[in-house]
């Protein structure tokens, strides 16, 4: 049987005595708001029956531990998409002692539609208005005082990213424990009168399990399947009856006009606490504007990316010089003569070299430089909300691939790294979006790849063969999309979503977020890179590698023109992309040294970057495969994986054939 969101929680935190649940509309700071009350200790599951994953994490208090969970961004309490599905049942079935919710003060009316919502549930609930930093660089003031008399729960401002508020909200929330909020929403007769009826119902039945009666009833008129599906045929017959009435009456479906009432109420009360005041920075309005304009938006977004790829290109290489020359004078000589003294120069110790030194500087010298300096670049268009300006930007592309400009972002990210990306494309609502996207993904090069483009074509090549590889990644990312899009039956759909304006992303944010990510990578990529090296320098050194290269020098030598043994770390590198260039590092340190220019001695500048681009267009690594697996099925997963892998083995062919000729 799974577990409940709950009994996760008990789990990452087992000694906790309450559970309280973060929850709140996409980008409002909930994510920072729950690093600061963890301190990043988050444990990461699926929600029972999806693939969606929500964060569990602890936060110690005078009365002991106490459990929260991060939900995923929601507008309303119906569900769309399967993350919205989760943090809707989450708030229901879970039983949460409390109810934190996080809003957005430059927007509030907006965000006090879900709010309203939890308040006809009569679930415990406390407001955190967040960004109000913001909110008055714009000249919004907002009475907090008086926004908790309207709703009747308490209300505390927030700046999330610095922390101001984070943990007196967080108290507050503890003391609704045991307590119920009321609905505040007065909806029109006879709207009011069929709610009434139906609670009624539901009150003699028992069906309404922890939420208000009136709640309950509230989502049963608004078509709610999952709270329909528990009822009995002659309870469903009675609220189909009241729907139809009601439809007679208003001219319209009850769930619309719930909603608009709903939305009415919540721009009073938005209205009713809110002051707005003159001369107020108005910067990041300004900025997102000129970012999205068809005149300027698009160069933007080119020297974005080209400052992107240079600053990796010029920094990253610099580090990596740096580091494998240090770790040349001092480091191995430190991890060598230990070794050799004690074992001699035998194939044993000379195989603990290959993992212990060759394999330690492979993932230092390719995860600091180029992976820890993408995640830094990655958090700070996050936090600054060019993310969002991009993929308005690039909605009508997006819908030449089938996609609209929501599935920019997944795709964004998928610079980044492609599990969440891939994860990310559940915010598209058809199987046909999630597909194209899930497809395009694979073949945008992630971090570990442009690891492995910057430090092998861009080290020994230079600037701009590493920017062509990315160039031929792109084309055949449209070329491949655009065919999806002529196969595959249905139409792109079309955008609607919300803008937000540019922020000055916080150094605290910023290096939390950098590390959280990098710390990931060393922790999980550092000890298979050690255990592929001691691997590959065994078959090296007792000379079983020749037998397992032979099998490939027809396609990795004959038609790629790579070295045979290169074609074995294409394989290791399905375990993780780094791979492939750390253990051409690691062969190239065993037989050349560890001077920043071994590659050179290994590989020309042309088999490098055939090797970068094949590397570039396979399937991402084993994680992204089972992702994949996840979300489309183990066929798909598998048709995606080996239509990537004929398509690098393609190209490389041809680009090795085109550049030895030219």
């Amino acid at each position: 049987m799974p577990i409940s969101c709950h009994e996760g929680a008990r789990k990452a935190s087992p000694d906790a005595k309450h559970f309280v649940a973060l929850a709140g509309n996409p980008n409002v700071g909930k994510s920072a708001f729950f690093n600061t009350l963890t301190g990043g200790s988050a444990v990461t599951a699926n929600y029972p029956g999806k693939t969606v994953e929500v964060e569990f994490g602890e936060v110690s208090t005078g009365k002991g531990p106490v459990a929260v969970m991060d939900l995923p961004g929601t507008y309303s309490l119906g569900w769309v998409s399967e993350d919205q599905w989760v943090a809707r049942q989450a708030l229901v079935d879970s039983e949460p002692d409390a109810i934190l919710c996080v809003v957005d003060s430059t927007n509030l009316a907006r965000n006090l539609f879900v709010v309203l919502q939890m308040l006809e549930m009569g679930l415990p609930l406390t407001v955190a208005l967040n960004l109000t930093d913001e909110a008055e660089k714009r000249g919004i003031v907002i009475d907090s005082d008086k926004l908790r008399s309207r709703l009747g729960v308490p209300v505390v401002k927030t700046v999330a990213i610095t922390g101001a508020g984070v943990h007196e909200a967080f108290m507050k929330a503890l003391e609704t424990i045991g307590e119920r909020s009321e609905a505040i929403v007065l909806y029109s007769s006879p709207l009011r009168e069929s709610i009434e009826r139906i609670a009624e119902l539901v009150r003699q039945g028992d069906r309404h399990g922890v939420l208000d009666p009136k709640g309950f009833a509230t989502l049963l008129l608004e078509g709610d399947s999952e709270a329909l599906r528990i009822l009995d045929e002659d309870l469903v017959a009675e609220v189909a009856k009241e729907t139809d009435a009601l439809r007679a009456h208003y001219g319209m479906p009850a769930s619309i006009v719930i909603a608009r009432e709903r939305h009415e109420l919540a721009e009073q009360i938005a209205q009713e606490v809110t002051r707005r005041e003159d001369g107020a920075q108005v910067f990041g309005e300004k900025a997102w504007r000129v970012a999205t304009s068809s005149r300027f938006g698009l160069p933007i977004l080119v020297m974005v990316l080209l400052g992107i790829f240079s600053f990796i290109f010029f920094v990253g290489n610099f580090l990596s010089t740096l580091l494998s020359n240090a770790w040349s004078a001092f480091v191995s000589p430190a991890i060598q003569t230990p070794l050799y003294s004690l074992m001699g120069n035998t194939p044993v110790a000379r195989t603990l070299v290959w993992g212990f030194d060759a394999g330690i500087l492979a993932s230092l010298a390719v995860g600091i430089p180029y992976v820890l300096t993408f995640y830094f670049l990655l958090a700070f268009l996050e936090d600054s909300g060019y993310m969002n300006a991009a993929s308005f930007l690039m909605h009508r592309t997006m819908r030449r691939l089938g996609l609209n400009g929501r599935a920019a972002i997944p795709l964004i990210s998928g610079l980044g790294c492609s599990v969440p990306a891939i994860i990310g494309t559940r915010v598209l609502n058809s199987k046909r979006e999630r597909w194209i996207a899930c497809t395009l993904v694979n073949m945008i090069p992630c971090s570990a790849r442009t690891a492995v483009i910057f430090g092998a074509v861009g080290l020994y090549a230079g600037l701009v063969p590493a920017l062509s590889i990315y160039l031929i990644a792109l084309g055949l990312i449209l070329a491949v999309g655009l065919a999806l899009n002529k196969m595959m039956p249905g139409k792109p759909p079309d955008l609607v979503m919300e803008v937000f304006p540019f922020r000055m992303p916080q150094p605290r944010s910023l290096a939390f977020k950098t590390w959280h990510r990098f710390k990931h990578f060393l922790l999980v990529a550092m000890p298979i890179v050690i255990v592929g090296s001691l691997i590959l320098g065994g078959l090296y050194e007792t000379g079983v590698i020749s037998y397992l290269s032979a099998p490939l020098a027809p396609v990795v030598g004959g038609w790629l023109g790579l070295p045979a043994v290169a074609g074995l770390a294409l394989i290791f590198a399905f375990l993780r992309k780094e791979l492939a260039l750390q253990l051409l590092v690691a062969l190239a340190v065993i037989q050349y040294g560890a001077g920043a220019q071994s590659l050179n001695f290994f590989m020309t500048p042309v088999q490098l970057f055939v090797y970068a681009l094949v590397t570039t267009i396979y399937v991402p690594c084993i994680a992204t495969f089972a992702v994949v697996g996840r979300e489309l099925g183990w066929k798909g997963a598998i048709t995606i994986s080996a239509m990537t892998i004929g398509l690098a083995l393609l190209v490389g062919g041809l680009a090795m054939r085109i550049l030895t000729l030219a």
